[in-house]
């Protein structure tokens, strides 16, 4: 008789089996899939009643009356001296919202009048004059000092010297989802800035043969800002020196290819090379 002491019992079936994996994994996919659910509702509800959290929930429709006022804000804290000029819409598209969507940008620029060695204190006081809730400063840049501004719903707003003379203030707003697109506002009839721009273009012997094209922005108290511009085109050679007379010899900025006058409540200014002549001529907010 063996003296071995047996310690277990094999079954002949094997070792008992673990409680089945696939059980488990119908729990985890229905989980998952009661999550995925859940968020999906949470963020519907969201986007349908929260104030949006980021650019990509404002599409260009919905962002394009905010730069307009923006653009209004710009003129009225520039001065009606100091403005001069309203840019038109400028849509960029091509760039991506998302990996998986495209979409699009909107760009307006304001021209301010700023003497060399004034850069600073001009878009300081521009700065000063904007809605405190932009929280609109002035900081050194790489080119010299730089304004910039939040004017709501995720627009920006630069502003940097030219070194001609003038300040570019930029309002953009980044890339954004198209929806229906950007329709500017009705531009209002034209007042003494298109027969200012008509007298620079026969003084420069450019006859207007086409309409000018208007652009304008509402301003913050009512009323409007508005630019007529020329259409840009070689034309016959031309000087600044056929625009002294209208500016009675007082020129706001004369530093080729650059002239700037003021005639009555009108600023002119007029970009003239050999290549192309460009005019416009604005009338700002009432300050």
């Amino acid at each position: 008789m063996s003296g071995a002491v047996q310690t277990g019992w094999a079954s002949p079936a094997g070792p008992a089996a673990p409680a089945p994996a696939r059980s488990r994994r119908r729990w985890l996919l229905a989980g998952t899939v009661a999550w995925a659910v859940l968020l999906a509702g949470l963020t519907w509800v969201s986007v349908r009643d929260d104030p949006p959290t980021v650019r990509e929930q404002r599409s260009l429709d919905q962002a394009g009356p905010v730069v307009d006022r923006a653009v209004g804000e710009l003129a009225l804290a520039a001065g009606a001296a100091g403005l001069l000029e309203l840019g038109p819409a400028r849509i960029a598209s091509g760039c991506r919202v998302t990996p998986f969507a495209d979409g699009a940008r909107l760009r307006r620029e304001v021209g301010v009048l700023a003497a060399t060695g004034d850069e600073r204190a001009v878009l300081t006081g521009i700065a000063e004059r904007l809605p405190a809730s932009w929280r609109a400063g002035v900081w050194p840049g790489v080119d010299g000092p730089e304004l910039r501004a939040d004017a709501g719903e995720f627009v920006a707003v630069e502003g940097r010297p030219t070194v001609d003379g003038r300040v570019r203030l930029v309002v953009d707003t980044g890339c954004r989802p198209v929806g229906t697109g950007y329709s500017p506002a009705p531009a209002t009839a034209a007042g003494p800035e298109a027969a200012a721009l008509s007298a620079a273009l026969l003084a420069l012997d450019r006859p207007g043969d086409t309409a000018p094209e208007l652009v304008t922005a509402p301003c913050p108290g009512g009323g409007s800002a508005r630019t007529a511009r020329s259409a840009d085109g070689p034309g016959p050679a031309a000087s600044t020196a056929a625009l002294a007379p209208l500016a009675g010899n007082a020129p706001l900025v004369d530093q080729p290819p650059v002239y700037a006058y003021r005639t009555g409540a009108v600023t002119v200014l007029a970009e003239i090379s050999p290549d192309a002549t460009r005019l416009a001529a604005t009338v700002g907010c009432p300050g």
